[in-house]
């Protein structure tokens, strides 16, 4: 399958998973996760309509970012090193995997230096898995709230990662969880403005996320296929 029959594809699936759950398909963005694909797929990827960039370290995106930057919203999906925020700020528009104070110190102070202000989602680890990263979810208020004191940072959203399933309905309660958790967010008005987005869903499992209320579902090898 060649990558625009793979982009019809989910594209189908994606409009019909927001029919299933009664949303706009203008709610839901995709990410095209590009890690495992050349500099050329994800220049075809950018030709053909896909223009929100998923990579999950600054090395191997370098040469992509070099050279197709200008193209693309570019979004940094992978765990970052506090003393890695340097090489991504002003470079990635948004910032999927913030879930510690160090690491929102040193977003915002490379932020700051460049006049700018750099997106966020806060990362929660609903799952409970060890092998994740991301804040346990009862951590996610007080979180938010030691949030405020950071000028240059602005949260838009939250972000997780379900645990790899053969049955993609045995991911839902992780879904429904993140949900769960930014209403309850919103609720208690910590933010200066409501968190409106959820990324969360990947190639086994998106359309789960989606029914559950995904804004934000990165796709890789479903979308733009796997080159190594």
């Amino acid at each position: 399958m060649d990558l625009e029959q793979r982009i019809r594809r989910v594209e189908a699936r994606i409009v019909e998973a927001c029919r299933r759950a009664g949303r706009n398909r203008d709610d839901v963005r995709i990410i095209a996760v590009t890690k495992y694909v050349s500099l050329e797929t994800t220049k075809r990827a950018i030709e053909l309509g896909l223009n929100h960039i998923g990579e999950n370290r600054w090395q191997d995106a370098r040469p992509k970012w070099e050279s197709l930057g200008s193209l693309a919203t570019w979004h940094f999906i992978g765990h970052l090193q506090s003393n890695k925020a340097k090489d991504v700020v002003g470079k990635f528009e948004y910032i999927h995997s913030l879930d510690r104070l160090s690491l929102a110190e040193q977003l915002d102070k490379h932020a700051g230096l460049r006049g700018i202000e750099v997106k966020c989602f806060i990362q929660v680890n609903v799952s409970g898995e060890t092998s994740k990263h991301g804040l346990p979810p009862e951590q996610l208020l007080e979180f938010a709230r030691q949030l405020r004191r950071f000028s240059n940072i602005r949260v838009v959203g939250l972000m997780t990662m379900a645990p790899h399933e053969e049955d993609a309905e045995r991911t839902r309660p992780v879904f429904r969880g993140l949900r769960e958790l930014r209403d309850r967010l919103n609720e208690s008005s910590i933010l200066d403005e409501p968190v409106v987005h959820l990324s969360m869903g990947m190639s086994n499992d998106f359309e789960v996320a989606i029914e559950e209320g995904a804004t934000w579902v990165r796709l890789g090898s479903v979308l733009v296929g796997k080159e190594e």
